[in-house]
């Protein structure tokens, strides 16, 4: 047997972890920048770190197969990812904690799934549509069941604010699955990343860049991490994984997601849950394991981080 073949089955594994770890990572990182940055500052650090570090290789992307009317889908989609999804996700951490938010991002793969069958008029089979009424209850749960602390000032605010923050992910989901077939992903990757420099520039100068030079180098360190781990790292292992395997099985991985900023936010923030809150994460990622153990798995087209 060729060894390279043998191993092959391990390789997409190891790129899924690495993504997953990234993404499950990305909400405490989030949480230690915000300590020290504002969350318009954050973003907009992140935004033009992954633009730097994507530059380099922008002119060895496969151009485009454009085609007229292209431009209305790929200002949809830059609308909901990076203005909209990091405009309520910047905020929603501020008011969350990091683990709280991590599980509330499991229902990225049943909001596109029924975004696929209002908008697209694809077929949703019965356990995606049980899935999404008990994920959408649970976030709730989740929600109204959290107690102000020292990291949540408000989990209701913060949570109903990374919920926008998902609805606004599956819709750039949803619009570059139009443009799939005929662009790169990593090209829809940097423009996505250009698109939020130039965004989050005039917001995050207002904050008052001169504070920046005192920032603690903990908080530099997190802004780079989401920069270049996050928005570029975990993008680029996940869909490494896709050309090695089936993009129903890659999108299993997603659902380890909330497990890692669960346990992320408690052993590096000291952040809990209570009881009612525990169950109801139990019934976020269990509604969603339900619904992709289906026959039918619900599709994801790209994740976020």
């Amino acid at each position: 047997m060729n060894p390279s073949t043998a191993r092959r089955p391990v390789l997409p594994l190891l790129f899924l972890a690495g993504a997953v770890v990234f993404w499950g990572t990305s909400f405490v990182a989030m949480k230690t920048a915000l300590d020290t940055f504002t969350p318009m500052t954050v973003i907009w650090l992140r935004m033009a770190i992954a633009s730097l570090a994507f530059a380099p290789f922008w002119s060895r992307i496969p151009r485009p197969d454009y085609v007229r009317g292209d431009w209305k889908v790929l200002l949809l989609a830059a609308l909901c990812i990076p203005c909209l999804y990091y405009l309520f996700e910047g905020f929603a951490v501020q008011y969350t904690t990091s683990s709280q938010a991590g599980v509330v991002s499991a229902v990225v793969p049943l909001l596109v799934a029924g975004g696929a069958w209002l908008f697209l008029h694809e077929r949703l089979n019965w356990r995606g549509a049980v899935a999404i009424g008990i994920s959408l209850a649970g976030v709730g749960v989740l929600s109204f069941g959290g107690s102000v602390q020292e990291s949540a000032s408000n989990p209701l605010l913060g949570n109903a604010l990374e919920l926008l923050a998902m609805i606004a992910a599956a819709g750039s989901m949803l619009a570059i699955k139009h443009l799939s077939t005929r662009y790169d992903p990593w090209l829809l990757t940097g423009l996505q990343a250009a698109v939020g420099t130039l965004f989050f520039a005039p917001m995050a100068f207002v904050s008052g860049p001169a504070s920046w030079l005192s920032a603690p180098p903990i908080a530099w360190g997190c802004v780079a991490y989401l920069g270049i781990a996050v928005s570029l790292g975990a993008f680029g292992f996940y869909n490494s994984a896709l050309e090695l395997m089936p993009a129903s099985r890659a999108s299993l991985a997603i659902n380890v997601i909330p497990a890692v900023a669960l346990i992320a936010g408690w052993a590096l923030r000291g952040e809990s849950l209570s009881a009612l809150q525990f169950a109801a994460c139990v019934a976020i990622v269990g509604a969603v394991v339900f619904a992709e153990s289906g026959p039918d798995p619900v599709p994801v087209e790209e994740p976020l981080g």
